[in-house]
């Protein structure tokens, strides 16, 4: 299965380098993985709500650009469906009998556009807290090995 990650930003950070690459590495085994990183649309100090969502339908725009042909979209969203390991296996599971890869798409720091959202197959959130955004990549990256190595009875899920 294609695995897509199309993050808005860069990480910058060396150990957020390593970390998330250490994952994308694993994810390897079951799949070929590309990570597609986007400039974030520059925005004013105190952006107003339409500046705001100008900026995340632009950035929406760039965004569906990326994203491979019969690929389930996958929308990392605050108020987004949570689920257990198992759970998100059991999607990720789901997904392998209609398309041919997933495409997990995390925004900038004020999010997706609302039409963008509606657009993909599964809105998920991670948790009611709130985590670094540049974290949130890499979270996103081992929960999706997590996801790979349950479907596959592999040890690492305990």
């Amino acid at each position: 299965m294609n695995i897509d990650l199309i993050c808005m930003g860069k990480l910058k950070d060396k150990w957020e380098k390593d970390a998330f690459a250490e994952y994308v590495k694993r994810l390897g085994a079951y799949g070929t993985v590309k990570c597609t990183e986007l400039k974030e649309c520059r925005l004013s100090e105190s952006p107003s709500p339409k500046e705001t969502e100008r900026a995340l339908c632009e950035e929406a725009q760039r965004i569906r650009e990326q994203i491979p042909k019969n690929s389930a979209v996958i929308a990392m969203c605050i108020e987004g469906k949570k689920l257990s390991s198992e759970g998100f296996a059991e999607k990720i599971e789901s997904f392998s009998g209609s398309y041919s890869g997933i495409c997990l798409v995390i925004g900038s720091s004020y999010g997706l556009s609302e039409d963008f959202k509606k657009e993909a197959q599964l809105r998920l959130s991670m948790s009611d807290m709130t985590f670094p955004h540049r974290l949130a990549r890499i979270m996103a990256a081992e929960q999706l090995y997590r996801a790979f190595s349950i479907n596959a009875g592999s040890k690492y899920h305990k």
